[in-house]
């Protein structure tokens, strides 16, 4: 059974989650550039460093925003979670904490233990995103008891859900690390 979510009451709820963390994350956000980021003053080798760990830092941060989203989906929206969604969950959450230890100093080595996780993440993402848009058959889903992995909890603007929320954040998460990746192998 689908729930309905009005738009407005979802709307509701991000904007009182927003106004707690606006400082915070304002704060956060502008952090490295003013304290990492004075072009005219550094040598080369600092702006690649620093932009190196611009790069993490934008992994780390798309990395909690999407913890905390599904994090209030579960326990705010009540939205059960299916167990596709687990599993997208076990990539994600460890990401956290990988992305944050790689940041400060900042570990050139974080790519080999981020990005399968970030990969197996956006491969569960697929197949649940493919399972939820009726491409893969219902007959082969892995959720046969419990909640339903092709419930529709949210459809924003006719085509968003949350299974292609968790494929586009890991599809990010996965351009950035290659990214970081390619920039620390000069």
């Amino acid at each position: 059974m689908a729930v309905a979510v009005p738009l407005t009451s979802l709307l509701s709820y991000w904007h009182r989650a927003i106004t707690i963390c606006e400082k915070r994350a304002y704060f956060l956000a502008l952090w490295p550039t003013t304290h990492f980021w004075k072009p005219s003053n550094m040598p080369q080798s600092d702006q690649t460093s620093n932009t190196n760990w611009t790069l993490l830092f934008l992994c780390w941060l798309l990395v909690c925003v999407s913890t905390s989203i599904s994090l209030f989906f579960s326990y705010v929206m009540e939205f059960a979670p299916c167990v596709l969604c687990w599993y997208q969950r076990i990539c994600l959450f460890p990401l956290v904490i990988i992305l944050a230890v790689g940041l400060f100093p900042i570990d050139k080595s974080v790519v080999k233990y981020a990005l399968p996780l970030a990969v197996a993440g956006w491969l569960t993402a697929l197949y649940h995103t493919l399972l939820y848009s009726g491409i893969i058959p219902e007959s082969i889903q892995p959720c046969s008891r419990g909640v339903s992995c092709t419930e529709k909890h949210i459809d924003l603007f006719g085509f968003i859900t949350i299974p292609m929320l968790s494929l586009l954040c890991f599809s990010t998460v996965i351009i950035l690390l290659l990214i970081f990746k390619k920039r620390i192998s000069k």
